[in-house]
Order: structure tokens, then sequence, then C-alpha cells
């Protein structure tokens, strides 16, 4: 088996976690290659399997049947980056704080590697949001598994973004920036603006506006099978697109359109771990001090 690594530098306490699944794997007989900047990382601090080799963000990563999420969510979000329209299957491995999207933890690894050899596990795919700019924004890597974002790039008065759905005019949103939502991104960004939470399966976006300065304009679900399209204006001639966790500043002339991306992300899940599971874990959906095992009596 070929299995790719990405990860993020962390804390010095995870180090041995992270020696004991290369030693693992490599015990496992696997072919084992690592993103570029996080080997740059871990080379001079662990004993790394021999023949170990390398990738960069673009590489085809030809015959790998799964990749290997080291860090938090954010991490996972860069990785899916990486992976692109290959679909390669990602299990995401949490060390760090939240952890909606990378749900293993370190002293499961055994437990999720067994059952990845095995194929003791499910295949759970997650629509992404496509962002198409005149003049280009991302560099071509302009899609996403959390949201897209239009945000005022300083702290000067609120801007207005005129938004249509399919050609016709939706709204004008006086606000401090908005947001389209995945159902994935649904319980990131779009759940402290006061969007709802959408299970992974729906095929809708979430418009959800930043700190509006009418109070009645609220959250709206649409079919991600629309073309939301934007025009911003305001007192600043810049204004920041961000796609998940990338931020570019642009000028108030661009043309936006945001549509469903035509490829998926694949997220590997183990038997016990299901997104309800993970609502009730992160969200603490349940939890009362009167009744602190949260199960109904």
């Amino acid at each position: 088996m070929k299995i790719a690594i990405l990860g993020k530098p962390f804390q010095d306490d995870n180090l041995s976690f992270v020696q004991g699944l290369l030693d693992n794997l490599s015990n496992r007989q696997t072919e084992i290659i690592i993103a570029e900047p996080f080997y740059e990382y871990l080379h001079p601090r662990l004993q790394l399997p021999e023949g170990t080799q390398t990738f960069q963000r673009g590489d085809a990563l030809l015959g790998v049947q799964f990749v290997l999420s080291i860090g938090g969510d954010g991490t996972l979000l860069d990785t899916v980056t990486y992976v692109g329209s290959a679909q390669i299957p990602i299990l995401g491995i949490h060390t760090g704080r939240l952890g909606f999207l990378a749900t293993i933890t370190p002293d499961q690894i055994t437990q999720a590697l067994d059952a990845l050899f095995k194929g003791h596990f499910v295949i759970e795919e997650r629509s992404l949001i496509r962002v198409d700019t005149d003049p280009e924004a991302f560099g071509g890597i302009n899609f996403g598994l959390n949201e897209f974002s239009i945000l005022k790039r300083d702290t000067s008065s609120m801007i207005v973004v005129h938004t249509y759905i399919d050609g016709e005019y939706l709204n004008s949103y006086w606000a401090d920036g908005l947001i389209v939502a995945t159902p994935t991104g649904s319980t990131g960004y779009s759940l402290s603006c006061g969007g709802p939470v959408m299970l992974p399966q729906t095929n809708n976006f979430i418009i959800a506006p930043v700190c509006p300065h009418n109070l009645n304009v609220r959250p709206l679900i649409v079919s991600d099978r629309s073309v939301i399209s934007f025009e911003i204006e305001g007192r600043s001639n810049q204004f920041l697109l961000s796609l998940d966790s990338r931020s570019v500043a642009v000028d108030a002339g661009i043309q936006i359109a945001v549509r469903r991306e035509n490829f998926t992300v694949r997220l590997v899940k183990l038997n016990h771990v299901n997104f309800l599971s993970t609502l009730r874990s992160k969200l603490n959906w349940g939890l009362d001090r009167r009744n602190p095992s949260g199960i109904p009596v």
C-alpha cells in the first residue's frame, strides 16, 4: 500500500506519536511519501523510514491509496488542496483543537490503521465550493471545503455586497461581509454568524451576512446547483476574499461567481465515527449540569 502524509508543525509531546505512526506504517510494508514542507520539519526530529519520498502541491500522487492528514481541521482543509480532483480518500488524525473533520485521536491510531488495511471503514463524500473570479484571485486553487467569504479589509465602514442567484437579483447586503458555506462549512464561520447546521449530504449552500446593518436580514439556504454572483462596493477600493484558510486582497471591480465544484472530497470514516456523534461531542449537545451523562432519563 502507498500512503501520503501531510501535516504542520506541532507540539513536541506529539513527536512520539508521529514516530510511532511512521514505524507502524513501515512495519506494514507501506510505501510512504510526505509533503515536502512537513518532511523538512520532521527530518531533523524523527527517524524517518528508509526510502521515504516527498511530494509537492500539484503533484499527481500516482498510486497513492490514502492520504493521512495530521493536525486539526485547518490542516485537513490544506490537505484538500493537495489532493484536488484526484479524490484520494483522506483520513484526518486530530492533534489540534476542535476536530470536526479530523476525528481520529492519537490513541486511536493503531485501531484506525487496522481498519484502514482491513477495509473496515466507509467513505463519506463532501461537496466543494468553486470560486471563479476575473482576474484570477486564488492562483488556480479555486475550490474549498468549508466556505467562501467576502470581507471588508480594514476597520472602516461596512461594505455592500450585491448578490445574484442564477442571474436574478437577490439582495444588497450592508454588512462587514458575506459568507457562502457548504454543508461541511455550516459548523464553521457560518455557524458563528447565525447560520444553520446542515448534514453533509445536503445539496445546498448557506448565504450568511457577517454583522449585517439590517437586523431583519438572516442566513438563507439555496441549492448548490445555483450560480451565485456578486458585485462589491464600499468606501475602500480593496476588499478581502477568503476561501477556507486562504485570503487575498482584491480590487472593487473584480467579477466573482461561486458554484458547486464538479468533484468531491472523500473522507475516511471509521465505524464508530459519524457526523451526528461529532456534533454532540464538539458542540456539547445534550449536556446539562443536572445530567452530566447526557443520557435521557
